[in-house]
């Protein structure tokens, strides 16, 4: 064996045939290490093949070690050579294996799932010798009995989600929006989002439903009203969070009138608007001022996506560049103004090679004046980024963010910075009028009491919200009494459901105990000792007036902001302390902000519902795509 470099200077190395200090060497990790070992320092060592390092190897040491260094540290092994390895680590069931066919089929059942495998490869003539080939017991499966089986699951797994949703102490809130299929056919999803006794947020899509055309508001509604009825959840609905279309308001006042009893105040606040839609309005108003220059870029950029061979042509100006190759350039969609951000960023970073390969190839393409328009365009979008990103997220709590973000908005649509060129003026001109419109104090009065559910902001964001955005000290007064009628409200509405709930278990535990081993004469006794204490308690106290839960909260300092503060934790640890106003967070804080949970539903539909798919049923399509959501949310379980 060639000499080796030494781990420290001055030691010497000699093999060592001593059985009594030498490991087995029959375990399959040693084909990994050299066939010799070194001694370091007295010890033992093999040699890693791939890097070289030495590791202790002897009988009392095990191979632990040198098994752990080749499945995750070695920094050479190839991967084939590790994946072979590591399955070779699996463990072993103890005794002979015992085909388990029922469980086989959950297993396949939630792979064709995730995987969203088309039925009707299981009808292909080389899927069942295959099968039997691993075992032969596992036949019988074909396109129609896999579909019933998918079916199947997401009938249990939606009973186990009605049982949990029904059995919730706090409310919820949905989502909801129209998707349109391959077929021209209408869907409508709703989704629940609520936050559960743990304090953790979780969003399900409760139920992808075909809507028949015309989709009016009275459609919706009675398919929203129906999904909500078979799930015996209509009396917990808190909020639902639309777009701004006019049948959508139409369904949510009809939604309204017919839950007037079971909703908070009758519904007043149902109705959230999509802040996502209303940003994308505002910022596409403004994208009108700009859209001859912009869509120069857009048509330079469409002619060089259209063949591989301009792509290659562009490539090569852009490694002349010094720039990396792109496989194609980002198309927007005009619609959706944060697709023209990235394609306006990414135009700007290549406007050389653009330059070129426009003069090359004839094509028109902006003057420097124009380009730098679109450039300013870039900067000043680029201040939304984040503000929609907030209003997108939907796996974290969003509303307490709400006035932080409008009032970014409001402030950067109104800074000098932005005035200094008139094109950009026009534009954000144009954006603040539909500001006005939408924000300028027409919002749902459930956000801003989110902002005061929040410890670290309480009143006091409030405050300084509305004096940045009032145009006087009437209206802002007028702005922040209206806030803080509504929360004491709200406040007084869950202390009375509290209450009663406590009341009732009371009620119900002494009736029980009462029943055992109590005799009407010593439960009236009881009674009467109450309602005496209660009386004597009273005339001791005299006029003085205790705090309540809220003032107390009010008046405690707020929370010193910290980036690694989670707000459903806060509440969770105070629950005790604060009873009310945590059940109050947890259904003002489960309303989200937009509707952009669709995306993940019309992604799944789009990936299931695909065109050598289109046959599908309505019922299988709302089966798999609530299925996927479900296994996607809990990975762990087998929703079974």
């Amino acid at each position: 064996m060639s000499s080796l470099q030494l781990e420290a200077s001055g030691t010497s190395e000699s093999t060592d045939n001593s059985s009594s200090q030498t490991p087995n060497r029959r375990a399959p990790i040693w084909e990994y290490y050299e066939p010799e070992l070194v001694r370091i320092d007295g010890a033992l060592k093999a040699i890693c093949k791939y890097c070289g390092t030495k590791l202790i190897a002897n009988r009392k040491s095990g191979t632990n070690s040198l098994r752990t260094h080749i499945a995750e540290y070695c920094p050479k092994v190839p991967s084939d050579d590790r994946n072979r390895f590591v399955a070779t680590m699996k463990k072993k069931p103890d005794g002979p294996f015992t085909f388990n066919k029922q469980r086989s089929r959950d297993l396949m059942i939630a792979w064709i799932v995730r995987a969203d495998v088309a039925f009707n490869k299981f009808d292909d003539e080389g899927f069942e010798p295959w099968m039997e080939s691993l075992q032969p017991t596992f036949s019988g499966i074909g396109r129609q009995t896999i579909r019933n089986d998918c079916v199947a699951k997401f009938e249990r797994a939606k009973i186990e989600l009605r049982s949990e949703l029904q059995s919730l102490s706090s409310r919820i809130c949905f989502t909801s929006d129209l998707w349109t299929s391959n077929q021209k056919l209408g869907y409508l999803y709703v989704t629940a989002h609520y936050i559960g006794p743990d304090f953790v947020l979780k969003k399900k899509i409760i139920a992808f439903k075909d809507v028949k055309y015309p989709h009016t508001g009275v459609a919706i509604e009675e398919a929203i009203t129906t999904i909500l009825t078979d799930y015996g959840i209509k009396e917990k609905m808190f909020t639902i969070t639309l777009d701004n279309a006019a049948n959508n308001k139409t369904a949510c006042d009809l939604l309204q009138e017919s839950g007037k009893q079971d909703m908070l105040f009758g519904g007043e606040h149902l109705l959230v608007r999509c802040c996502a839609h209303i940003l994308n309005i505002l910022v596409q108003d403004g994208m009108n001022v700009a859209s001859a220059v912009i869509e120069l870029i857009r048509d330079l950029i469409r002619n060089i996506n259209s063949s591989p061979a301009r792509i290659q042509n562009f490539n090569e100006i852009a490694q002349r560049e010094g720039l990396a190759a792109k496989a194609g350039l980002v198309l927007d969609v005009p619609n959706r103004w944060n697709s023209t951000y990235a394609m306006i960023m990414e135009a700007a970073k290549y406007k050389t090679v653009l330059k070129r390969y426009a003069t090359a190839n004839q094509q028109p393409f902006p003057t420097e004046s124009e380009f730098s328009i679109v450039e300013s365009i870039g900067e000043f979008l680029g201040v939304y980024e984040e503000t929609t990103r907030a209003f997108s997220a939907d796996r974290y709590p969003t509303s307490h963010m709400f006035l932080d973000n409008v009032l970014c908005i409001h402030q950067t649509l109104r800074s000098p910075e932005w005035h200094k060129d008139q094109f950009i003026t026009d534009l954000a001109n144009a954006m603040d009028k539909k500001f006005d419109k939408y924000w300028n104090g027409n919002y749902n009065m459930l956000l801003p009491i989110c902002i005061i559910l929040d410890p670290r902001k309480k009143l006091d964001l409030l405050d300084f919200f509305y004096e940045k955005v009032c145009s006087n000290f009437i209206d802002i007064e007028i702005s922040t009494n209206m806030v803080k009628e509504w929360l004491h409200k709200y406040f007084r509405k869950y202390e009375e459901v509290i209450r009663r709930n406590e009341t009732n278990v009371v009620s119900q535990t002494a009736q029980s105990t009462n029943m055992v081993n109590r005799s009407p004469v010593l439960v009236l006794g009881k009674r009467r000792l109450e309602q005496e204490f209660a009386e004597y308690r009273n005339r001791r106290r005299g006029t003085r007036i205790e705090k309540s839960e809220l003032d107390a909260y009010l008046e405690e300092p707020p929370v010193r902001p910290d980036e690694r503060f989670e707000i459903l934790t806060w509440w969770k640890t105070n629950s005790n302390k604060y009873p009310v106003l945590s059940a109050m967070a947890r259904d003002f804080l489960a309303i989200p902000l937009s509707t952009v949970s669709s995306e993940s539903a019309f992604s799944l539909s789009g990936q299931i519902l695909s065109d050598n798919r289109s046959s599908m049923k309505s019922e299988t399509l709302q089966a798999l795509v609530c299925c996927k959501d479900w296994l996607y949310t809990y990975p762990t379980n087998e929703v079974s």
